[in-house]
């Protein structure tokens, strides 16, 4: 097969032979597994791994299964069940995955307007159901006979009552349009500056402030279903702490494990298949050198298109300029 003729500014992270070569010693077999594994991508199924992981150790698991449709990842197809099949097959899923959480342990799920039924049952019998998120999904094909589907569900569930929700660290800086002031003209609950006016905002269960990854995008891979860094961060900074444990049975291009790093976790990415199991070891070479996630900085999320990109000289920064607009989401 020829490989794909990409545009000279295209960022998609691949790899050559010769990486692949050096990378594969990194990942670890199922016969090297144990319960004191962590920092790792393991490369093997995930039903057969996780026995082998430390019961009670992880503090996150986030459960990005692939979602109830006919699709095909590297060298494995997924085929589209029933409503009810796929909710027993994701029940195994938790039955392998929960005995490694923590009693104070959190679970995201994520899925499509579909998936969700069956999510909802697979869960509510296991597990604590908090919330469920939609975030908008703005990238995708229009649709001649039916709504064009742009949103997809991220359900929140925890072991018990005793969890951890860092609400101050996954705020929403928003542009405010029309700034109500106080009586002496100061403003009332929001930020003047020179480039905009800004207010902070609690998360809600609705985000759309969420960019697919694209081809100028630096964390982009061509995995089909990649979740950007941005999302997952809301995740791991919302409910786990420095130093906390979060697992991904279905790594996939190591979003999970690498937004972790970035942001102090010790992490375990679980993905059976190889040429998706060495991009996140790749892209976890890099945030050693960039632990940057975009659309997130000074320590809030930012909507798109309202990241200031401009340094106190008023230019832009070279990062910046070498970014391009992608900065801004």
């Amino acid at each position: 097969m020829s490989e794909k003729v990409r545009a000279p500014r295209n960022r998609t992270v691949t790899l050559g032979e010769a990486e692949k070569v050096r990378i594969r010693s990194r990942l670890v077999g199922i016969e090297d597994v144990n319960a004191l594994s962590d920092n790792c991508t393991i490369r093997a199924d995930c039903m057969n791994a996780a026995p082998l992981l430390g019961i009670g150790s992880v503090d996150l698991l986030i459960l990005d299964p692939p979602y109830n449709l006919q699709k095909r990842f590297g060298e494995t197809t997924f085929s589209r069940r029933s409503v009810e099949d796929y909710a027993t097959w994701l029940g195994d899923v938790l039955d392998k995955m929960l005995p490694l959480l923590k009693s104070t342990g959190t679970v995201y799920v994520c899925g499509d307007w579909h998936t969700s039924n069956s999510i909802f049952a697979a869960v509510a019998p296991r597990l604590k159901v908090r919330n469920r998120i939609t975030w908008e999904r703005e990238k995708g094909r229009g649709a001649r006979t039916n709504w064009k589907n742009s949103s997809e569900d991220i359900w929140f569930c925890t072991v018990g009552d005793q969890y951890t929700f860092n609400v101050d660290d996954v705020k929403l800086r928003r542009k405010v349009i029309a700034p109500y002031r106080s009586e002496d003209g100061s403003p009332k609950d929001w930020s003047e500056t020179g480039d905009g006016n800004f207010r902070d905002t609690h998360p809600s269960n609705l985000w759309s402030d969420i960019t697919i990854p694209f081809w100028s995008m630096a964390e982009n891979t061509d995995h089909p279903t990649q979740k950007s860094e941005k999302l997952l961060s809301k995740l791991l900074l919302a409910s786990s702490n420095s130093g906390d444990l979060i697992l991904d049975p279905f790594l996939g291009s190591g979003t999970s494990s690498v937004v972790a790093k970035k942001l102090g976790r010790r992490y375990i990415g679980i993905e059976v298949e190889e040429e998706y199991a060495l991009i996140a070891e790749h892209r976890l070479e890099m945030a050693e050198q960039d632990r940057t996630i975009q659309g997130y900085a000074e320590g809030v999320f930012w909507e798109r298109n309202t990241l200031n990109i401009l340094n106190g000289r008023g230019k832009r920064s070279g990062a910046a300029r070498d970014e391009g607009l992608a900065l801004l989401i």
